[in-house]
């Protein structure tokens, strides 16, 4: 159905290579899931894929894309601010809908799960909550009828609810997929192919792993082969280096004698000189034997986040107590009777189905928490303008002062977490979810906080971060108050979850 035959990708701008000799099929029954880190071509070969007219501003490519004459269904990372005005009918009617027979629309509203009469709703794509848009949205793309599904992201800004729904449909929509996802949950539940786009080196040469393989094997897999091919490497080098301990013996045995050598005995210079050749062709030989040992195995390098002792909290320190008898956002009432109280360093998560409140509630508690001065609180918004003013470069962003040797200190940590010279010195709107995600994790390293507020940290990092994120959070010496619908993120990280309703905060105890 698609078959994609050495592709190379490049940016236009800087000759950046996103992908070199990529090659792999999708055919029936294939559900392949993309992954890398931040910005690494990920959702640029979805748009390619789809349609090269979204990328020809910023991407060459050669190669071959071969989809004989398949339909694409594409489902953007991003809805367009056009589109966000629009209400959920004019959306759907524009795209497809007035194509379908009213039983066709139907049997779509059955597939996503969802009533029909919202696609004849006037509520406008910007206020449906995360779970409604991306179903609505979804309902679009089938409504072309599509012999294949691109998904560029489909579990961001979706609750857990919607989450099993997501893995369900994936699974049983009777069509391959292509799809990228940093849900390591969804990804192990759906995918039985992966794509894995790296950057090697600093980011100077790109590497592609294409492997028919469940995405948890895979990764299983990977880091037994990098373990064994290190094991390897190192005992052919400890076993080439004795060679060449006892080539040098005998070199510098040679050499010292030559020097040496009485003129009166020409035939032993002969001699000598002829035994000189002879080692010098064993050392060529080692040299080309030395290209031929197994190298260290390559990978993208694992980011560095640390925080520092000034972060720990007293055990029995309260760090918040909060009674709050309605919650509104504007006039609508979106919860009552919320108690809460965080004491010493509990890492708590509050869940909720799309539109619950959530972050409305915990932008209370971010107030709250600023006004402490026996505290001190960072807040990570869902929407990182909120944090950051944009349009200054990462550096910019993390210092406090104007020292050089601050400067210094920030471009270091960001080196550790994966920034090259080029992103330190671009505007920071440049930057991919991921990497704004990272400048956030720095900027509360750097500052020494105790206290973390975080809407959804783990949503923009790739698979491969998010396990180290996750670490270091869970090693935190001081409070983290979050909203994730990550479930390894919540199971691993944090100590209590709570659950918002319209009646509340309740704990809970949920399976995944």
């Amino acid at each position: 159905m698609l078959q994609i035959k050495n592709l190379s990708m490049n940016h236009t701008k800087d000759s950046h290579v996103l992908s070199e000799n990529l090659s792999f099929v999708i055919g029936e029954g294939d559900k392949a899931a993309v992954i890398g880190e931040e910005g690494n071509g990920k959702s640029t070969l979805l748009k390619l894929i789809y349609d090269s007219g979204l990328v020809e501003d910023y991407i060459e490519y050669q190669g071959e894309i071969i989809t004989n004459g398949a339909v694409f269904g594409y489902l953007a990372q991003e809805i367009s601010e056009k589109d966000k005005e629009k209400t959920v009918a004019e959306f759907c009617f524009e795209n497809g809908f007035k194509n379908l027979l009213p039983y066709e629309i139907y049997e779509i509203a059955m597939q996503l799960c969802i009533d029909a009469d919202i696609f004849e709703s006037s509520r406008k794509m910007k206020t449906l909550s995360g779970g409604e848009k991306v179903k609505v949205r979804m309902a679009a793309v089938l409504a072309q009828k599509p012999d294949m599904l691109l998904l560029d992201e489909p579990s961001n800004d979706i609750d857990i609810e919607t989450l099993e729904w997501l893995e369900n449909f994936i699974n049983s929509c009777g069509l391959p997929v292509l799809y990228i996802s940093h849900d390591e949950t969804l990804l192990e539940r759906t995918a039985n192919m992966v794509i894995h786009m790296e950057q090697l080196r600093r980011k100077t040469a790109a590497r592609c792993t294409v492997a028919k393989l469940p995405y948890r094997r895979y990764v299983e897999e990977r880091l037994s082969g990098f373990e064994k091919q290190e094991q390897m490497a190192r005992s052919e080098k400890r076993d080439f280096d004795k060679k060449m301990d006892r080539y040098r013996q005998i070199y510098q045995k040679v050499d010292h004698r030559q020097e040496t050598i009485s003129r009166g005995d020409p035939h032993g210079g002969r001699l000598l000189k002829k035994k000189m050749h002879s080692v010098k062709a064993m050392g060529r030989r080692f040299e080309k034997e030395k290209e031929n040992l197994t190298r260290m195995p390559e990978s993208e390098e694992a980011i560095f986040l640390r925080f520092g002792e000034e972060a720990k909290i007293p055990s029995g320190k309260k760090v918040i107590s909060i009674d709050i008898p309605k919650l509104f956002a504007g006039e609508k009432l979106l919860s009552k009777d919320i108690k809460l109280e965080i004491s010493g360093s509990e890492k708590v998560c509050i869940i909720g189905r799309n539109g619950a409140g959530k972050t409305t509630l915990l932008r209370k508690i971010a107030e709250e928490l600023f006004e402490r001065t026996d505290i001190k609180a960072a807040y990570m918004p869902q929407n990182y303008e909120e944090g950051f003013d944009l349009s200054k470069d990462p550096v910019e962003l993390l210092m406090q002062g104007g020292t050089k040797e601050e400067r210094t200190r920030v471009r270091t940590y960001l080196g550790s977490i994966k920034f090259t010279a080029d992103e330190m010195s671009h505007p920071a709107f440049e930057l991919s979810g991921g990497q704004k995600a990272k400048l956030f994790f720095a900027k509360m390293a750097l500052g020494d906080y105790n206290v973390l507020i975080l809407d959804e940290p783990t949503r923009n990092l790739s698979p491969l971060s998010n396990p180290m994120i996750r670490d270091v959070l869970k090693n935190f010496g001081g409070a983290v108050i979050s909203i994730s619908h990550d479930r390894k993120y919540i199971s691993e990280v944090c100590e209590k979850i709570y659950e918002l309703s319209e009646n509340g905060l309740a704990e809970v105890f949920p399976e995944f």
